[in-house]
């Protein structure tokens, strides 16, 4: 493919994304109340979790290795945001989409499908953006939140909430590919899940968990989907390694990117279409 062509690609991409994402965003404000609720849904498990953490700081003393009730309502207020930017295709809805024959559909197109799932959701996220900023101004109103953030930190922060909603979206894909073989992913998703929860920040702030459970968190990309955003917000550190978490980032990308591309050839090779 020429210099020429390939260009040509990426703006007639580009031009896709935002014609997708305009879309998205014109039927999240059209159902605005149900993205609303939803949101808000959201909000149970992160209130839960601030809850317990300070109300074990207070028993401590006042912090946990370092957490204060306000540093953790930082965290977990945030953690609100990183949650709701991370919603990607589940799994789940492979089923449906070869079951009612849209999968069949979407692989006639001359774009990878893969492309609106990422273009949807990303035009969506806009929209529960704006959503987002009242509840969290109810939240900091209610908790009280202690945070250290810098302009390189906030930078960052927008950055790499946009990125964890890529690696997320790709490995979730990726289980989603398995319908190809089996209609019964949900196994699969479950595991996943259950390692999200442990080693991602999204339990609890990875600083709090045993040293051999961190060291483990390295080995997967859930670390780089919750806990480095947050973090690069309430508490950035030095330039050079919010630097070195976007590199990171972009490396479990590449990663997922490759890996969804290997799979989709195999699964297209065995795929059979169902329905009118």
């Amino acid at each position: 493919m020429t210099a020429g062509g390939a260009a040509g690609r990426v703006r007639a991409l580009g031009a896709f994304y935002a014609a997708a994402g305009r879309q998205s965003m014109t039927q999240q404000l059209t159902y605005r109340a149900s993205s609303l609720l939803l949101m808000v849904g959201m909000l149970t498990e992160p209130v839960i979790y601030l809850v317990v953490w300070s109300a074990i700081a207070r028993s401590q003393g006042g912090s946990v290795d370092g957490y204060t009730p306000g540093t953790l309502a930082a965290y977990y207020i945030t953690w609100t945001l990183v949650r709701n930017m991370n919603v990607g295709y589940a799994p789940a809805g492979f089923e449906h989409r070869i079951t009612t024959g849209r999968m069949s559909g979407r692989m006639l197109l001359p774009i990878h499908p893969i492309h609106y799932d990422l273009a949807g959701f990303g035009g969506a996220k806009i929209v529960w953006i704006a959503q987002w900023l009242p509840v969290a101004a109810v939240l900091v109103l209610l908790f009280h939140p202690t945070a250290h953030p810098t302009p390189a930190g906030v930078l960052v922060f927008l950055v790499s909430i946009w990125a964890a909603f890529v690696i997320r979206s790709l490995f979730l894909w990726l289980i989603g590919l398995v319908t190809f073989w089996t209609t019964r992913a949900s196994a699969l998703f479950e595991l996943y899940l259950l390692f999200e929860l442990l080693l991602s920040g999204r339990l609890v702030p990875l600083t709090l968990l045993p040293q051999w459970m961190r060291s483990a968190a390295g080995w997967f990309p859930f670390e780089w989907t919750f806990s480095f955003p947050i973090n690069a917000l309430i508490a950035p550190g030095p330039a050079p390694r919010l630097l070195a978490g976007l590199g990171v980032q972009a490396l479990w990308i590449g990663v997922g990117a490759l890996l969804v591309a290997v799979v989709w050839r195999r699964a297209v090779r065995r795929f059979t279409g169902v329905g009118a």
